[in-house]
């Protein structure tokens, strides 16, 4: 298992799909996740430090948690099947540590809220990570080569053969 950071958001260009940028944290390995636009917005809101009037549901799931006395310990995404993303929780309860299925979307959407840490599987990584052979410092030149790389490829382009 790899730490990843957020590194971003961007948009896909043919279909104006918002993927997310989770960057290993010891690499320049990119994993595009392709989410939602709720849930990216709701990702940028926090990013940004938008407040809004009322909680999101992140905002509220973060809440409920809070009065559980529950720890969000870590966010890690764990594979991708069938074009589909899988990520799991994992929580820190007064009883234990349980792990629940999520969407990497949402899973991401409480990880910037609770400042948990976001692991992906190495195998995933190997599999699907977009990876530039120098060091990366320039978040626009990221952006750049992302979109190069985003004007020839479709999700059909993850599934494993």
């Amino acid at each position: 298992m790899k730490e990843m950071v957020l590194y971003g958001i961007s948009f896909d260009v043919i279909g104006k799909q918002p993927i997310i940028l989770l960057k290993t944290a010891d690499a320049n390995k990119f994993l595009p996740i392709w989410i939602g636009h709720q849930e990216a917005a709701a990702i940028l809101m926090k990013l940004q430090g938008t407040d809004l009037p009322r909680p999101m549901t992140h905002d509220l799931m973060t809440s409920i948690l809070d009065e559980l006395h529950a720890e969000v310990l870590k966010v890690t995404v764990t594979e991708l099947r069938e074009n589909t993303f899988y990520a799991l929780l994992t929580l820190r309860l007064d009883s234990g540590e349980i792990e629940v299925d999520s969407r990497p979307s949402d899973a991401l959407a409480l990880a910037v809220r609770t400042n948990a840490p976001i692991y992906a599987e190495d195998r995933l990584i190997e599999d699907n990570a977009i990876e530039f052979d120098h060091e990366v410092e320039d978040a626009d030149q990221v952006v750049e080569k992302f979109r190069d790389f985003l004007d020839n490829v479709t999700p059909e382009d993850f599934l494993n053969d």
